[in-house]
């Protein structure tokens, strides 16, 4: 009877500290992530909500942009460098990798001032032809690019949470950051 005791103790603390080291920051950080590279329910589901509302994308480049993008998100790697935690709130420094889609995107828009004729049709200028261009440009693009992300988060209700992503990380989880 003891040995069953203290079985269920220590499976109760086991349960309890497996619970606390699924609630930290680092741990939190780590989901995110791992939420793109496993193609989570949530991260298909913004992905086809942004491509949906993207009115330069006919049916065809709109499947091509979320195949693209299902494969960023499966090839970006990261890796915690810190955690700091001040009461409620927390720090996590990571460094992300990941393609580097802003040169082709630059490139793009280059060749298309110098171009422009190219994505005519019928003498007018044709965003969905140039958005077939971008994108074949994209998906040629193997280069990566690293970043570091602070990312914060918040203690609320003892459990914690990813404050709101800034635009310029998003654009660097994305690969589409500026940083020339």
């Amino acid at each position: 009877m003891k040995k069953l005791i203290l079985l269920l103790i220590a499976v109760i603390i086991t349960g309890c500290n497996e619970k606390n080291l699924m609630n930290t920051p680092t741990k939190k950080v780590e989901m995110f992530f791992e939420n793109y590279q496993t193609l989570s329910d949530n991260v298909i589901d913004d992905l086809n909500k942004v491509t949906a509302e993207e009115e330069l994308f006919n049916t065809e480049n709109r499947e091509k942009y979320i195949e693209l993008m299902k494969k960023h998100y499966q090839d970006l790697t990261y890796e915690i460098k810190d955690e700091k935690i001040d009461g409620d709130t927390a720090l996590v420094t990571v460094e992300i990798e990941v393609t580097d889609y802003s040169k082709a995107l630059e490139e793009a828009n280059t060749y298309l001032e110098e171009n422009r004729s190219e994505f005519e049709e019928n003498g007018e200028y044709n965003e969905f032809l140039f958005m077939d261009y971008k994108i074949k440009k994209l998906s040629e693009v193997k280069d990566t690019v690293k970043y570091t992300l602070d990312l914060t988060l918040s203690k609320i209700n003892d459990v914690w949470t990813l404050d709101n992503i800034s635009d310029i990380d998003e654009q660097k989880i994305n690969g589409v950051y500026d940083y020339s």
